[in-house]
C-alpha cells in the first residue's frame, strides 16, 4: 500500500461541527447572470407579489436575489440536517483498482436517508418556510418519486399538508416508492388527473399518456393557487433549489481540502439541475472567481436530451403553460419523453442556471443510452457495494468512461461525481435489465423539431 492509501480513508466524514452553516449562491459570481423568469402575459420579468402567490415568501425572495453569496441556514433546518448528514465522501477503492486506472475516483454519496436521495436538503427547507408563513400545507409534482417521498419526510415532521401529483409511469413503476409517500402521510395522485383542469386537458389531448414531470407540475400548481393557505414547492430547476442543495458541494469542498484533494473532473447527472447545481457549486465559485479551473460534466438521458439537443430559449416550466417563462435548455414544454427508468431526469428543460453555464462553455455535457447505464450501475453495484438510483448511474457511467481514458493516457486525473441515492425503488427496471426486456429510445430530429415548433414567441 501506498502512503496515500493509508492517509485517504475510504469513507471521509465531517463531524457535525463542520457542516456548513450556510447555502453559497453561485449567481453572486456570475458576471453574466441567468435570465429572469418572465410572466407569460406581459412577458416582463416576475415581481415578488407575482410569485408569492405560488410560491412562499422567503424563497420568492431567494429565487430573486442573484448577488447575495451566502444564506444563512436556520437553526431548526440545521439540527434536522443532523439526522441524516453529513453525508460521506467516499474514495472508490475498489472502483479504481477493478478499471485498473491511475484515476482517483471519489463520490459523494447522497442516500443514507430512508427518501434515498439528495432532494432532503430542499424538502426540509422549503417546508420549513411554509411552516414559518404559517401556511397548511403545499403541493409539489414527482418523477421516480424521490422529491415526493424526501417532501413528505419534511413535511410529515413540521405537521404541513403534502399533495404529490407523481408522473404516471413512475407511479405505475413504483409502487413501493409511492408507499413510502403514504406512510408520511401524503396524499399521492397519478398525473395526469382528472382531479385538475389541466390535468383533464392534457389527458383529452394526449389520451393514453404516461405522463412527464411538466404535466404534474401544471397540476401541482393549479392545486396550490386553487386553495387558501398551499404553496408549491418544486424539487429541482429553480435557482433556490441549486442554493438548498450546495450544501452537497460545500460538504464535498470541506472534506477534500480536509486532505488536499483537488478534482480535475466533476460529473453529476442532470434532470432539472438540482444535484448537479449543488454538487459544482463552491467549485464553479472558484473558477468564476479565477481562483481554480475544474472540467464540469452534465450526464443526462439520451431520451431526454435538454442540453445536448435543446434549444437555449425561453420557454414554460411546465406542460400546462400556467407556470411562468424560464430561459433555458428546452426540447419544448410539450415534449413527452419515453417512459424510461431515470424518471427524475425525464423533465424538458434544465436549470437556468446550469443553462446559463453551459451556454457560456463553463459546463460539458454528455447524453447516454438507458441499457448503457444500467450496465454501468450493475458493474457498479457489484464492485462498490451500493444499489445506485438509475439517475445516479449516468453519473456512474460517465466517471467510469474518464477513468478508463486515464487508463489509456496514463494520466493520474482525480474524478468526484454525485451519487445522488439508491435505486432500491427502482428494481422493476433492474428486473427489466437484467432479462434483456430493455431498449432505448432516442427521439427523432423530427420528433424534437415539433414539439421546438411549440416554443413560446419571445
Amino acid at each position: 500500500m501506498n502512503n496515500e492509501t493509508k492517509k485517504i480513508p475510504y469513507k471521509i466524514y465531517l463531524e457535525e461541527h463542520e457542516m456548513p452553516t450556510q447555502y453559497y449562491n453561485v449567481r453572486a459570481d456570475m458576471k453574466k447572470k441567468p435570465a429572469p423568469l418572465l410572466n407569460p402575459g406581459t412577458l416582463q420579468p416576475m415581481t415578488f407579489d407575482e410569485l408569492r402567490g405560488v410560491f412562499c415568501d422567503e424563497l420568492v425572495k431567494q429565487e430573486l436575489d442573484d448577488t447575495t453569496a451566502y444564506f444563512d441556514i436556520p437553526q431548526e433546518i440545521q439540527e434536522f440536517y443532523k439526522m441524516y448528514r453529513p453525508a460521506p465522501l467516499v474514495r472508490a477503492y475498489c472502483l479504481e483498482e477493478r478499471l485498473q486506472t491511475p484515476a482517483k475516483i471519489y463520490y459523494k454519496f447522497e442516500g443514507n436517508n430512508t427518501s434515498g436521495s439528495h432532494k432532503l436538503n430542499s424538502a426540509i427547507a422549503q417546508a420549513y418556510y411554509a411552516k414559518e408563513q404559517g401556511l397548511k400545507g403545499v403541493t409539489t409534482e414527482t418523477g421516480a418519486g424521490q422529491w415526493g417521498t424526501a417532501l413528505s419526510m419534511a413535511c410529515a415532521y413540521l405537521g404541513l399538508d403534502c399533495d404529490v401529483y407523481m408522473v404516471k409511469v413512475s407511479y405505475e413503476q413504483k409502487p413501493f416508492r409511492r408507499e413510502v409517500m403514504r406512510t408520511y402521510g401524503a396524499k399521492v395522485t397519478p398525473s395526469p388527473s382528472e382531479s385538475t383542469a389541466v390535468g383533464r386537458k392534457i389527458l383529452a389531448d394526449h389520451p393514453g399518456t404516461t405522463g412527464s414531470l411538466g404535466c404534474a407540475i401544471s397540476e401541482a400548481v393549479e392545486a396550490a393557487t386553487s386553495r387558501e393557505g398551499y404553496r408549491y414547492v418544486l424539487g429541482s430547476v429553480l435557482s433556490q433549489v441549486l442554493l438548498h442543495q450546495s450544501i452537497i458541494g460545500l460538504e464535498t469542498k470541506t472534506a477534500m481540502d480536509k486532505y488536499g484533494i483537488t478534482p480535475d473532473i466533476i460529473i453529476g447527472c442532470a434532470g432539472g439541475g438540482s444535484n448537479l447545481g449543488g454538487l459544482i457549486s463552491p467549485f464553479m465559485g472558484e473558477k468564476l472567481r479565477g481562483e481554480k479551473d475544474y472540467r464540469f460534466i452534465a450526464v443526462e438521458p439520451a431520451s431526454c436530451p435538454s442540453l445536448t439537443r435543446g434549444k437555449y430559449a425561453y420557454d414554460f416550466c411546465d406542460t400546462g403553460m400556467v407556470c411562468p417563462l424560464s430561459k433555458m435548455y428546452t426540447l419544448g414544454s410539450g415534449f413527452i419523453p419515453s417512459a424510461n427508468h431515470a424518471g427524475g431526469l425525464r423533465y424538458h428543460g434544465m436549470s437556468s442556471v446550469l443553462s446559463e453555464l453551459y451556454d457560456q462553455g463553463l459546463i460539458e455535457a454528455r447524453s447516454v443510452e438507458q441499457t448503457e447505464v444500467f450496465k454501468a450501475a450493475e458493474d457498479f453495484a457489484r464492485i462498490e457495494g451500493i444499489l445506485p438510483a438509475p439517475e445516479s448511474s449516468h453519473a456512474i457511467k460517465a466517471a467510469m468512461d474518464e477513468a478508463l481514458k486515464c487508463k489509456e493516457t496514463g494520466e493520474e486525473k482525480t474524478i468526484l461525481f454525485g451519487l445522488t441515492g439508491t435505486g432500491y425503488f427502482d428494481l422493476k427496471a433492474y428486473e427489466q435489465f437484467n432479462n434483456g426486456q430493455m431498449s432505448d429510445h432516442i427521439p427523432t430530429d423530427e420528433e424534437l423539431q415539433i414539439s421546438f415548433d411549440g416554443l413560446p414567441r419571445v
